[in-house]
């Protein structure tokens, strides 16, 4: 549970003491509610900053101190974080934030050899893509393939991104030849 400080310090010095400190880490646990903005209330808006920049924090914040001037940290964020996007407006005020979380720490880290990175996708096949399909076909009765395409017409690709492509990016980042 990313949004547990205790638990995710507890997973990051339970990896340290198996495996050394970590070296790149990649905060990617997300979730997205879809609801009108008149329907939220302040609990709904308290979810999505818990899970999407929560857990970035709490994961960055435990592995920092460890990783001595060398390492990666990198954020999978969203196209959300750059842009909105209807009836989603708290995954897309999480996603902004941990854009500029990302930003800051990189300008702070920007000389200590750790690099901080966020990757912004757009809708990428995965469960959480799957479950906005599913609401869009309920809340509007569109057909499995309107849903889809009215998603994914937002990618410039005309297609879903697919998770080994947001991999790749992260493989990048993460590689050795990043550090000055």
């Amino acid at each position: 549970d990313v949004t547990d400080t205790e638990a995710v310090r507890a997973m990051v010095a339970d990896v340290a003491r198996k495996h050394g400190a970590p070296g790149i880490v990649v905060a990617n646990a997300g979730a997205a509610d879809s609801k009108p903005f008149h329907k939220m209330n302040a609990e709904d808006l308290d979810v999505m900053l818990a899970v999407n920049l929560g857990g970035v924090f709490n994961l960055w914040h435990a592995a920092l101190p460890g990783m001595q001037g060398k390492g990666r940290l990198i954020a999978i964020a969203s196209t959300a974080a750059l842009k909105g996007y209807p009836y989603v407006s708290g995954y897309v005020a999480a996603k902004h934030a941990v854009l500029g979380l990302t930003r800051a720490l990189a300008l702070e880290m920007a000389r200590s050899g750790v690099t901080v990175n966020a990757v912004c996708p757009g809708f990428t096949e995965t469960p959480l893509l799957e479950r906005s399909i599913e609401t869009i076909m309920q809340s509007t009765g569109r057909s499995r393939e309107d849903a889809q395409e009215a998603l994914y017409k937002g990618n410039p690709q005309q297609r879903f991104v697919q998770p080994e492509e947001v991999a790749n990016a992260v493989l990048w980042l993460a590689g050795d030849d990043r550090v000055q």
